[in-house]
């Protein structure tokens, strides 16, 4: 790579996407399943004024998670959905506000597949399962071959409401992922078996966008490193992946790992200290020429020049950080900031500690984040109550047979 001009901080060096977009600097509002829509797929107050606050605090681009372009498979019923249904309006002023600051926002597209809520769909995954906590049935190929369609048009959807980008969310064990875990598709069709038939509906989802937005428009995708379960994706495969992503039209790659689904370990589980999967990205780099984001583990200011500064990535992806720290990037480039304090958290329960961090996203959307003070019960308590209210309002507005 170009080597950097000295004692610039490459944190503020731009980046041209292949389409020809400009990220501003080098780090970015990682993906994160907010949960702030209204229960009706439409965004909230809350929500826009939480992505503008990003956009004033330095990122280059922001990710929202989870959006859907099909309800009926939902990963929470806060999750935007774009479609019929949706207020374009309020979807224009998201994009407005949130793109204050030269700051990209791209919605991630996702379908929850086996991980769909349950109280507001009925899974279906590539192969039907029936594990100990996880159950679903499989799709058809009928259903597969629909799927390029509904990713074009959600993408087409979020080009006309303002968005600057979009992101496909084939990572952390929801329907893409699980169509690239062998442990997951035991298909024997054109979609299952050998790394690149397990890609196959991938690459056709990429290609169908790419129609649908146009040459200029950015496309991104999140892909696991590995599944971080025995008989998932493994790094090899997920290299080879990389490998024909590189062949496609995408423009940038986001590398993350880990699943959601039972008994999957942590992220940070098997890492001393550092990011997660870097020396993974460093592999991933001879396998591409498309700029790559690394999510996860993050947490000091030099980890992330030394990162970029390597070669390994050219994006730095920041989530629960920029949870703590809404203005954390801007710190990071004018060299204010260093490392980073997280709470700690005694034998936390399943789910407390993510139910911790969506509460305090909802904080930070309104404007009390200097007052909050929830502990683990009361957060989680909060939000199962707010997940049962949008649950009542996501069944009337899409499961009204």
């Amino acid at each position: 790579m170009q080597p950097y001009p000295q004692n610039t901080n490459v944190l503020n060096t731009p980046v041209e996407l292949p389409c020809g977009a400009v990220f501003k600097n080098r780090l970015a509002k990682s993906a994160m399943s907010d949960s702030l829509a209204d229960g009706t797929g439409n965004p909230t107050e809350t929500q826009i004024r939480l992505y503008e606050k990003w956009a004033e605090g330095g990122t280059a681009i922001s990710f929202i998670g989870e959006v859907q372009g099909d309800p009926r498979y939902p990963e929470k019923p806060g999750n935007l959905v774009l479609g019929p249904q949706s207020v374009q309006s309020n979807l224009q002023l998201l994009t407005q506000r949130a793109r204050v600051n030269d700051t990209h926002l791209w919605p991630q597209i996702g379908h929850a597949g086996a991980l769909s809520y349950l109280p507001v769909s009925k899974p279906k995954g590539p192969s039907p399962l029936d594990l100990d906590g996880l159950q679903c049935e499989g799709l058809s190929v009928d259903e597969i071959q629909q799927l390029p369609e509904m990713y074009a048009r959600t993408a087409a959807h979020a080009k006309s409401a303002g968005f600057s980008g979009v992101h496909i969310h084939a990572g952390h064990g929801f329907l893409l992922s699980q169509f690239l875990s062998p442990l997951f598709n035991h298909r024997q069709d054109q979609y299952g078996g050998s790394i690149e038939a397990r890609c196959q509906i991938i690459i056709e989802i990429i290609n169908k966008v790419r129609d649908s937005v146009g040459h200029t428009f950015p496309i991104g995708i999140r892909i696991n490193s590995s599944d971080q379960l025995e008989g998932g994706l493994t790094e090899i495969d997920s290299l080879e992946a990389i490998g024909l992503l590189d062949q496609t039209s995408i423009d940038l790659i986001d590398i993350s790992g880990g699943t959601y689904f039972p008994g999957a370990k942590a992220s940070s589980e098997g890492v001393s200290q550092g990011p997660y999967f870097l020396e993974f990205a460093r592999q991933a780099r001879s396998k591409t020429q498309i700029p790559v984001m690394l999510t996860g583990g993050f947490k000091h200011r030099a980890q992330a020049i030394a990162a970029i500064d390597s070669g390994a990535v050219d994006i730095i992806g920041l989530a629960r950080a920029m949870v703590l720290y809404p203005r954390l990037p801007e710190a990071w480039i004018s060299e204010s900031g260093g490392n980073l304090d997280y709470p700690q958290f005694q034998s936390p329960p399943p789910g407390g500690i993510t139910a911790w961090y969506t509460m305090r996203l909802t904080a930070l959307g309104e404007n009390r984040e200097m007052s909050f003070d929830l502990d683990l019960p009361a957060a989680m308590r909060h939000y199962e109550e707010r997940d049962a209210q949008r649950t009542i309002l996501w069944n009337k507005t899409f499961n009204k047979t």
